[in-house]
């Protein structure tokens, strides 16, 4: 496991090599922002963001997504994975929002996770970018990072990797570590093929080194 003084080295370098990570869905708020995010579930930004650049322009408010049929909100988002749930969970969450919260988007997550299609990722993502609420979320990038460079443990569940970096990392850099960690992860330290042998962090990685062992193993049975 690294120490604080390693981590605090891995997210400085982080921040020299993307000083401009940031919430890359297309969003103008916070409502907007959900519908994003729930969208995103196993399902790239860049995709979402092409659904998104149509269906913001069709539906502006929760009344708008409870206006149409069920049928007609999956054709409009079919191109994303699991599209029929998701459709049924944005109506249900537009619902929700109107009976309970006069139309608009709760501020903090204990009450956005109640939100149908809403988890904790979700709610995490929306509390830090659209309200200014220190937090990380973890999704697939934040936790493969965190695991290959062992400021995490390999076994730790997401929320367990979620609370460790809450301790490692000042609350006040809960957010930009958030998005620096998915940049990283997301452009150079991919699931498949990591940049390992340009990466500032190789000497620190257990599992960059074994990549790169094993990359001179095969070379020199070649």
């Amino acid at each position: 496991m690294l120490n604080n003084t390693q981590i605090r080295f891995c997210l400085d370098k982080m921040g020299e090599m993307f000083p401009n990570a940031h919430c890359e869905l297309n969003h103008s708020n916070p409502f907007e922002l959900v519908i994003a995010v729930s969208l995103s579930a196993q399902c790239t930004d860049a995709l979402v963001n092409r659904v998104t650049k149509e269906l913001f322009k069709k539906y502006k408010t929760p009344e708008d997504y409870l206006n149409v049929p069920l049928e007609e909100l999956q054709n409009d988002i079919r191109s994303i994975g699991l599209y029929r749930n998701k459709a049924k969970n944005i109506q249900s969450l537009c619902r929700l929002l109107l009976e309970k919260y006069d139309g608009q988007v709760p501020n903090n997550r204990d009450e956005m996770i109640n939100l149908p299609g809403v988890g904790r990722k979700t709610a995490n993502v929306v509390v830090s970018v659209a309200f200014g609420t220190p937090a990380i979320a973890v999704d697939t990038h934040v936790e493969r990072v965190s695991k290959r460079l062992a400021i995490c443990r390999w076994k730790d569940s997401v929320l367990e990797v979620e609370k460790t970096l809450m301790k490692k990392v000042p609350k006040e850099e809960w957010s930009i570590t958030h998005h620096r960690l998915i940049f990283f992860g997301r452009y150079h330290c991919k699931a498949q093929n990591p940049q390992c042998e340009i990466c500032p962090l190789l000497d620190l990685c257990r599992e960059g080194k074994k990549r790169m062992k094993m990359k001179e193993k095969v070379k020199g049975n070649v």
